[in-house]
């Protein structure tokens, strides 16, 4: 029997998928991610955008022209947000929301719409099957910001958070040479008295490097940046989360920062990690966004010394605060986002010339791999899985090239 699990969305849906890919097989399944011919399928759903929604509806029928008999099972955000949409749809023999994945394989032959439950503990699941090169670890789930654009805490719940021994004892049995620990806002991590800074410390010792998802601003303090120093195996890339450089429009987006404190931690992360990579997500044309406002936008992507930005033009989701606010004209959005682009662009390419000269160990995955700081390397000699120090000597292709070093 063979079983596909297709995955739309986030980092932390291809990880659930994963894991349920490896539960899958633990029951005798042989299981892909690519669409093909299959006995059954799994299809992991996104609501992030409409748009995102829209694909997650057309996967059904996407995967029924490989198999139109074979029966459909969708889970996620998408299928949390409009479970009838999905259920009324031929093939599909249930629906199940964003909180219930762990309940997906134990459904297998029921029928019917699995509603969300509202969970208030953390949902464990399979070990996701590992990478030659690293292994993904859930931490936390859930989130309580309420962005006044997001649709996630409505749908994935709460913040909660996993045990810190459950943790500790997957990364030890892991065998990948790093680590990567992911969740929806894992800055809210807490077990008891182990936050986020406590569970990095942790860590310490461990022949493995280390990376993380996403962060919040809020959780950039001097005594966390100096348990991330204190473990030593934390790789030095800090995924911040800004969406906005305009003050005006952060207090519209229930962003509880401002665009200096968003500034006086960049500069807090440096004081600790020289050349750290600090890269994030900006939203363009929000509901009452000025184009004073867009320049903001613009102009913190060089003041704050980003590595990488990744561009996402609004859009507004039935359901969360700011969707009966006016949206931006569609042309407005267009030319703000291509110009974003174009100084996202040019902040990786100073990034980039810094690193140049530098050396870097890098986990080889095929071609190349990664730096420590997360830069794509380009470089020829070692097998994948090995960790092996570099010389970088150009950019190319978003990344650099370099040469290994001698041993």
């Amino acid at each position: 029997m063979k079983a596909c699990v297709f995955t739309l969305g986030c980092k932390m849906n291809e990880v659930e998928s994963m894991s349920l890919g490896a539960g899958l097989e633990e029951l005798g399944y042989e299981v892909t991610d690519e669409l093909c011919s299959a006995d059954l399928y799994l299809l992991n759903t996104c609501a992030v955008t409409k748009e995102a929604e829209k694909k997650s509806r057309q996967a059904v029928a996407r995967v029924r022209k490989f198999n139109p008999t074979a029966p459909v099972i969708v889970f996620g955000c998408a299928a949390s947000n409009d479970p009838e949409a999905f259920f009324e749809k031929e093939g599909v023999v249930f629906v199940s929301g964003a909180q219930g994945k762990d309940k997906v394989l134990s459904l297998l032959g029921q029928e019917g719409i699995f509603p969300d439950s509202n969970e208030s503990i953390f949902s464990e699941l399979p070990a996701p099957k590992q990478l030659k090169t690293r292994a993904f670890v859930r931490i936390q789930d859930g989130c309580d910001h309420f962005c006044s654009y997001c649709l996630i805490p409505y749908l994935r719940g709460r913040s909660r958070s996993r045990g810190a021994a459950a943790i500790l004892q997957e990364i030890k049995a892991a065998t990948a040479k790093e680590i990567v620990l992911t969740g929806i806002d894992i800055s809210s991590y807490r077990d008891g008295e182990t936050d986020l800074g406590k569970l990095l410390y942790s860590l310490k010792g461990l022949p493995v490097r280390v990376r993380l998802g996403s962060l919040e601003p809020q959780v950039i303090t001097r005594e966390f940046l100096e348990r991330v120093k204190g473990a030593g195996n934390i790789m030095p890339h800090f995924h911040l989360s800004l969406q906005s450089g305009s003050d005006r429009v952060l207090k519209s987006m229930n962003r509880h920062y401002t665009r200096a404190e968003y500034l006086e931690k960049c500069a807090l992360i440096r004081e600790y990690f020289e050349n750290a990579a600090i890269t994030t997500d900006i939203i363009v044309g929000f509901s009452g966004e000025r184009e004073e406002d867009f320049e903001e936008s613009v102009s913190i992507i060089e003041e704050a010394g980003l590595a990488r930005v990744h561009v996402f033009p609004y859009s507004p989701r039935e359901g969360t605060a700011a969707f009966k606010k006016a949206d931006t004209p569609a042309d407005i959005k267009k030319a703000r986002t291509a110009k974003l682009l174009a100084a996202a662009d040019e902040a990786e390419r100073r990034f980039l010339q810094k690193q140049i000269g530098k050396t870097a160990e890098v986990l080889f995955e095929d071609d190349g791999g990664y730096t420590e700081n997360y830069v794509r390397v380009h470089a020829s000699g070692a097998k994948e899985g090995e960790l092996k120090k570099v010389k970088i000597i150009r950019i190319k292709d978003h990344g650099v090239e370099a040469v290994i070093e001698e041993d």
